[in-house]
This record gives C-alpha cells, sequence and structure tokens, in this order.
C-alpha cells in the first residue's frame, strides 16, 4: 500500500530555514539541537516487525518512516518469509513504493527490476569490485563516483542469508558527520561543498565500459526537498581531493573521526528478513567468511533509488 505523509511536517520552520550555510548561524544551532535531542540512542529503537513486506500497515510505515526523520535510516524485521527469490524481489520493489521510492538506479549487475544481489562473485562484470567480495568496505555513500546531477538519494538493504562469521556494516547518518565537521571548524563545510572538492577519476573496465571522471561537492542540498546530502569515501586510492589546505585538513579530520567511532555511530549485522532502509546514509562493512562447503553463502539484496523517503527532509 501506498502511506499519505500528508499529515507530516516535512517543511523547515522559518527558523530552520537554509540551517545549512555557514553564515547562518542561529538557523544552524537551532536545527542542530533539535537533531541531537531527536536522535535514537540505540539503533533498537528504530527497529519495525512488519508482516508482510509487500504490504507494510499504515502504522509500520509511519514507525518506519519516524525514525527515518530521525535517523535518516530504520531497520526493519519481516515475520513472513518467501519461498523464492523472485517473489522476494517483487516483495521488496512494492515495500519501496509504499515508501515513495519508484525510480531504481539502472545499475549494470542489477535485473530489469533493478535489485541487485550483494555475495561473493566471479562473474565478469564483477570481478574486481569490493562489493562482490568477502573483504571489508571502507566508509562510503553509495553511488560516490556517479554524476552529483544523479545522486543516489537512498537504498534498501535485505539479507536474504547472513555470512558464517563477520559482514557487520557500521551506520551513520550524514547529518551527524556534518555536524562534527562544522563544530569543530565551518570552514571545514565551506570547503567539503566547494564544486571541485572530489573527484572520482575515469575507469575503464576489463570488458572496455568507461565510468566517466565525476567530480562535485561532499555536502550539496537537494534541489527536490532541501535535505542535506552526502558523497563521500574514505578509501585512499584513486579519489582526488581538491588541493588545497583546509580539503585536506577537512578530510583527515572526518576519516580520523570515522576510524575513531562516534558515539552515535550504529553498528548491526543483518539477520535473515531483516533490512535496513535510509536516505543513503554513511556506512561500511567487515570483512567475512562464508560456510564452506556447498552451503550458500552471504546474500544481500539492494536497491538504490533517485528519490529521498517521503516524508524525511533534514
Amino acid at each position: 500500500m501506498n502511506i499519505s505523509f500528508e499529515n507530516q511536517s516535512v517543511e523547515p520552520s522559518p527558523v530552520l530555514a537554509d540551517p545549512f550555510n555557514i553564515h547562518n548561524e542561529t538557523g544552524y544551532q537551532s536545527w542542530r539541537a533539535a537533531k541531537l535531542a531527536g536522535f535514537p540512542a540505540t539503533l533498537d529503537e528504530c527497529i519495525t516487525r512488519i508482516k508482510d513486506l509487500a504490504d507494510p500497515s499504515e502504522s509500520e510505515a509511519q514507525g518506519i518512516a519516524a525514525c527515518c526523520r530521525r535517523a535518516n535510516m530504520a531497520l526493519y524485521h519481516c515475520e513472513a518469509g518467501f519461498n523464492d527469490e523472485r517473489a522476494l524481489r517483487g516483495a521488496l520493489i512494492a515495500f519501496a513504493s509504499a515508501f515513495g521510492l519508484s525510480t531504481p538506479e539502472r545499475h549494470r549487475s542489477a535485473g530489469d527490476d533493478g535489485v541487485v544481489a550483494l555475495q561473493v562473485s566471479d562473474a565478469p562484470a564483477q570481478r574486481g569490485f569490493i562489493p562482490y567480495t568477502d573483504r571489508p568496505l571502507n566508509w562510503h555513500t553509495d553511488g560516490y563516483y556517479n554524476d552529483p546531477r544523479q545522486p543516489i538519494r537512498s537504498f534498501i538493504l535485505h539479507c536474504v542469508r547472513p555470512a558464517r562469521s563477520g559482514g557487520e556494516n557500521m551506520l551513520l547518518d550524514p547529518g551527524i558527520a556534518y555536524i562534527r565537521l562544522r563544530d569543530e571548524n565551518p570552514a571545514f563545510i565551506a570547503a567539503l561543498t566547494h564544486p571541485q572538492a572530489m573527484t572520482v577519476p575515469e575507469h575503464v573496465e576489463e570488458q572496455g565500459g568507461v565510468r566517466q571522471a565525476s567530480t562535485g561537492p561532499v555536502f550539496s542540498i537537494d534541489p527536490a526537498s532541501g535535505a542535506l546530502q552526502m558523497r563521500y569515501t574514505a578509501r585512499a586510492r584513486n579519489i582526488v581531493w581538491r588541493d588545497d589546505r583546509t580539503t585536506r585538513a577537512a578530510v583527515d579530520f572526518l576519516n580520523r573521526a570515522l576510524a575513531a567511532g562516534d558515539p552515535l555511530i550504529f553498528r548491526h549485522r543483518l539477520e535473515p528478513g531483516q533490512g535496513l532502509i535510509c536516505n543513503n546514509v554513511l556506512h561500511n562493512r567487515t570483512r567475512f567468511a562464508d560456510p564452506e562447503g556447498d552451503e550458500a553463502g552471504r546474500l544481500i539484496l539492494r536497491l538504490r533509488y533517485r528519490e529521498r523517503i517521503a516524508g524525511t527532509t533534514h
């Protein structure tokens, strides 16, 4: 079902208008206070049990959306199982549509439905890409290599099978990362909103495909909603940062803060039937080990969308 969010207040109040302008200290402090006051103490506050993945009830959907307004993310746990992956894929698409997500990324590893199977793979189109290995994934937002005019605004991860061990995610709301940087030095925000802050160079694949170079800011404002959005990776190779002292200092500060572990970073290992729905939060993944022999390994289904979750702004 499509859930109505018409009665939800999603427009910023006048005092919160433009809180991301570094010259608007009053607006920023008001937004910051509200953000931290409403932020969940633990991820357990943001787990919603749902009976029917394809048709969440209004109360279930409102619970998920409420947590996304607080932390830009929520967990769900579907009580019903699925006999086959095709039915599960269809249910996930229906679930996404209940939150206004209707334009999936056309990823090369996705089927016609836009769903990507994240598992250890040696397929030619996936060989060499870390998401299809058991290796750890560093901190990033999804689609950081995209043209900044075509961002990934939200994604869903759904666990079909966990690994034998490992495969835990750490999750951080980009708004919290913004607060840490701005509180440390507002000049860091000015540097990371520069249109040439981060460049992902051109990439030529084994099969001859070319991904064009992508240059853009780390932080930007979504023109459709006025929400803060982030484009970032902690990887050290094949990333070019704008060559100025403040940008380098901002990136070093953020990398150190993520490595040290912020108190508002959530840790969670998805279990079968569990999923994460979010407005493209910062996340990583620990190394994992699959079962030995013929037993099936870790399988996570991923959907990425051009829209934000309905009823959420900052």
